[in-house]
């Protein structure tokens, strides 16, 4: 108990003296809008930082559920040891064990999707426990419980349920562990049914808009964020366990199965771009479970991890006490972004910000400010949850401050040592709603070619577009895309475009040529630009571009 006060403790004066990150100040966002799912992740974040800021505000505000979380998740794993003589010095080594853990130790006192997703995992993992010891409903209940709190936390979960039934496949034969499928399944109705509401941006995004080109990088950076995610010491001490000792239970065969399952698998999705080092966060609880057996049984573990475990638990604590400081570079995340608001409010004053490309931006400005801003996402960014709460249409012909550089109207302004670009309009005006259908008659172009291309721009808003606006006039571009490097070319419409009335629809055709590019397969849209970004508006289309007709 004494531990865990200290834990608690120790998070709480690390959650309000380090300063807020980018993505905790998008999930506050998630909270202060709840709804059954977010673009980027399921709602359960949304809902602990909904609690959070119903009790504090600053950083307690986005944090204080997590941390209690975190604290639950502790007692889950001591549970989960099932220490039948537990005293002061096997107490002492957990706590080592777990304070080892470096990316497990962040999740404690910031609000990231990792934390419940840890608990509903461990709690998970203990339930799977009294399952196979025992099928009751109860255990079966709270398994199917446990399944849909893991879902509703991270998408990683089928990876978790995966790998677990893979290494018990007779539990495809029991009619409980089915039950526990189905409740869980019942329980996701409501997110599944925001998905298919929304068309499944969720899916869309982390299945193929994270796709990259092969890069060595990406797979070579794999192993070395992976021992800084668990430290080079217990990483390397389990796959040791792994390899040298023979499994005991068909618990403790689950376990084997999570660790390698998720450190194979993810090393492999490095082929299709880069890996996050969080992503097997879910193999910390079986570590904990191993490196804590197996040291008690083995004196060489025991001195191995006193030799090399224990120091990164100082290492840590070094760390985390850096972080509450002002000595780490702005570019690391964790220091500076309030002086930098504070910055752009001293010339925005009470207006709303508009941002371009950057959704961290748009999340913080509001959380040093407590004023309002938003962001307009664009080809060359991704898309992110603004693009669902489309803020923006909130100061369609009213004063804002646009926090970006608009040739021929913002200025450069340089306070507190920090830049940056901006000026105020007072009729702001944004094309990233409207919708643009379009027929390319041949997916394979040659370069130099001239492209005629029809098509039919939608207003769908409540508010009708100036395409000859004073600030923000706008034109087509054309868009080529491989992956995220993303190539424009200009265009020239056959006809002008005076004012695009709300719900009307008007056709146009645009002449285009294509530019020279490096052969090979893109992905083909339009998009209209408006002297802040070239908004997305027509879908993508594969083509390929092949030499000019000439040289062939």
């Amino acid at each position: 108990m004494i531990f865990l006060i200290l834990w608690f403790v120790a998070n709480i004066l690390q959650a309000v003296l380090t300063e807020a990150i980018s993505d905790e100040a998008y999930y506050l966002l998630y909270g202060k809008n709840l709804a059954w799912g977010y673009f980027d992740h399921p709602p359960m974040i949304g809902l602990m930082t909904f609690f959070s800021n119903l009790l504090f505000e600053g950083n307690l505000s986005i944090r204080f559920s997590n941390i209690v979380l975190h604290i639950l998740t502790i007692i889950v794993i001591w549970k989960l040891i099932d220490e039948k003589q537990p005293d002061a010095r096997k107490v002492t080594l957990f706590f080592i064990i777990v304070a080892s853990m470096a990316m497990f130790t962040i999740a404690g006192f910031t609000a990231i999707p990792d934390t419940p997703y840890i608990f509903f995992t461990a709690l998970f993992l203990l339930f799977y426990k009294k399952f196979l010891e025992r099928e009751s409903w109860l255990n079966t209940i709270i398994l199917g419980l446990a399944i849909a709190g893991m879902m509703y936390s991270k998408y990683h979960t089928v990876l978790v349920v995966g790998f677990i039934v893979l290494s018990n496949l007779k539990l495809i034969a029991r009619p409980k562990a089915w039950m526990a499928a189905i409740l869980a399944l019942i329980l996701l109705i409501p997110h599944i049914c925001w998905q298919f509401s929304m068309d499944f941006p969720s899916i869309k995004y982390h299945l193929y808009d994270r796709n990259r080109v092969f890069e060595w990088s990406y797979f070579l950076e794999y192993l070395p964020n992976q021992l800084v995610t668990f430290n080079p010491g217990a990483l390397g001490l389990v796959v040791y366990i792994l390899f040298k000792y023979k499994i005991n239970s068909l618990f403790e065969r689950g376990m084997y199965f999570l660790i390698a399952g998720f450190l194979i698998f993810f090393w492999a999705m490095s082929f299709r771009g880069h890996v996050q080092p969080q992503w097997t966060v879910a193999c910390t609880i079986p570590m904990i479970l191993l490196i804590y057996r197996h040291s008690l049984q083995n004196q060489k573990i025991m001195r191995f991890l006193k030799i090399w475990i224990t120091p990164v638990v100082v290492i840590l604590l070094i760390a985390r006490i850096i972080l509450i400081t002002d000595l780490l570079p702005m570019h690391l995340g964790f220091t500076g972004k309030e002086l930098r608001d504070k910055a752009v409010q001293s010339v925005a004053g009470e207006l709303p910000v508009a941002f371009t490309g950057s959704f961290q931006r748009a999340s913080l400005y509001p959380f040093f400010t407590k004023r309002d801003a938003f962001v307009l996402s664009s080809v060359h960014s991704r898309q992110t949850q603004f693009d669902i709460w489309q803020k923006e249409m909130n100061y369609q012909g009213k004063t804002v401050f646009i926090c970006s550089n608009v040739e021929g109207f913002s200025k450069l302004y340089e306070i507190n040592g920090h830049t940056f670009h901006g000026h105020i309009t007072e009729n702001f005006q944004s094309v990233n709603r409207l919708k643009i259908e379009y027929t390319l008659n041949n997916s394979e172009l040659h370069i130099g070619d001239t492209l005629d291309i029809h098509f039919k721009i939608h207003n769908p808003t409540g508010f009708d577009v100036d395409f000859q606006h004073s600030e923000f006039p706008v034109t087509c571009k054309i868009v080529y895309r491989v992956l995220k490097t993303i190539n424009t070319a200009d265009s020239e419409m056959d006809e002008c475009v005076g004012i695009l009335k709300s719900g009307e629809s008007i056709s146009r055709s645009v002449k285009t040529v294509v530019p020279e590019l490096p052969a090979g397969n893109y992905l083909f849209a339009l998009s209209l630009f408006n002297n802040i970004c070239a908004s997305q508006n027509s879908e993508y289309v594969p083509i390929k571009i092949t030499s000019p007709k000439n040289d062939r």
